[in-house]
């Protein structure tokens, strides 16, 4: 692997040099600069991201790995983390993932290559090793809707089980036995505690496990109305669905409407997240508010007392999903 004295030895300059052109830093003259990047450039030398980062002790910005900024998920996360930043008068960097362990490792270098030593991370492709190797040489990073085994106090998560007991305990109690899942075909940890959740309240009132009740599509409108027209073919008895977010559960409710299924009267519909949307549908959705704001803003304000070493470190922490009722969800006529 080529080093930074390997550059500074083609350059004929001190590896301090090296560094200062790195860093653009003032002080270097045309001629020496010409000459490292000349050798960087020669030698193809790749910067170490996490040393640059922390050699600088910057923490004038905020580093955000987000999985895509389209995502009004995603959008409010980065919002919320912004809110932090303009409090204590930082600014902030956004990086995008994709669902891709390669992006998600090249956003997170590319934030730290640019002195962010502070970071909040939504990461779902990488391994538990490798974001563990990241947190060890980054002390102002935490992560975000995922628990790293042994940084648990550096997470901030949201229990996805207990959200879909609940709406799935919320279906059964107002009398419905024919209940569906509508899931996300991402291989995460959200999707397989959702779908548990919902595994969960089936036993705990001894309702059969159906696997043509359960489908797994995009998490988006798209996914939703493929999920729903797959549950609605093989199954004619279905009188509600639980769905993995709002944007597949508005999906649903569109297919629903073009075959004539008027919710609630005839079919109820529980999303998860309570994104702006679920109060915009026809009729409103009943939903399982994901606090994705106030977990943003603890993550953010959590970051910066680490990289500060203004804080200790805390007890983990687990946010708690709640029901918002509103009108896609009525009581079974027996």
């Amino acid at each position: 692997m080529v080093t930074i004295r390997d550059v500074a030895k083609l350059a004929g300059v001190s590896v301090a040099t090296v560094s200062r052109v790195l860093n653009n830093h003032e002080s270097i003259s045309d001629k020496a600069k010409n000459k490292v990047l000349q050798a960087v450039t020669e030698l193809n030398y790749q910067p170490n991201a996490n040393a640059q980062a922390l050699a600088s002790q910057s923490i004038d910005t905020i580093g955000v790995v987000v999985t895509d900024v389209t995502d009004a998920f995603f959008a409010i996360l980065v919002k919320s983390v912004d809110q932090v930043a303009e409090k204590y008068q930082k600014n902030i960097l956004i990086g995008i993932g994709y669902h891709n362990a390669e992006k998600e490792r090249k956003a997170i270098d590319n934030l730290l290559r640019k002195r962010c030593t502070c970071l909040v991370v939504h990461a779902k492709a990488l391994s538990d090793e490798e974001l563990a190797n990241y947190l060890r040489a980054v002390k102002g990073m935490v992560i975000i809707n995922r628990v790293i085994p042994g940084f648990e106090h550096r997470c901030v998560g949201l229990d996805n089980t207990k959200g879909t007991e609940i709406a799935t305990e919320t279906l059964i109690k107002c009398g419905h036995r024919c209940i569906g899942y509508i899931g996300s075909n991402h291989p995460i940890h959200d999707e397989t505690d959702r779908l548990q959740g919902y595994l969960n309240m089936l036993q705990k009132y001894n309702l059969p496990v159906r696997k043509l009740a359960i489908t797994q599509a995009s998490p988006n409108f798209e996914g939703g109305e493929e999920a729903m027209i797959n549950l609605l073919s093989y199954n004619s008895d279905l009188t509600a669905v639980v769905a993995y977010n709002d944007s597949m559960a508005s999906g649903a409710m569109s297919v629903l409407s073009e075959n004539g299924i008027i919710v609630p009267k005839d079919f109820s519909v529980i999303g998860f997240d309570d994104m702006p949307i679920a109060n915009h549908l026809i009729p409103k959705l009943t939903t399982i508010r994901y606090p994705i704001d106030l977990m943003a803003n603890y993550a953010a304000e959590l970051a910066l007392g680490l990289a500060n070493d203004d804080v200790n470190l805390p007890k983990p922490i687990q946010f708690n999903p709640t029901l918002v009722r509103r009108f896609s969800v009525e009581r079974r006529q027996k």
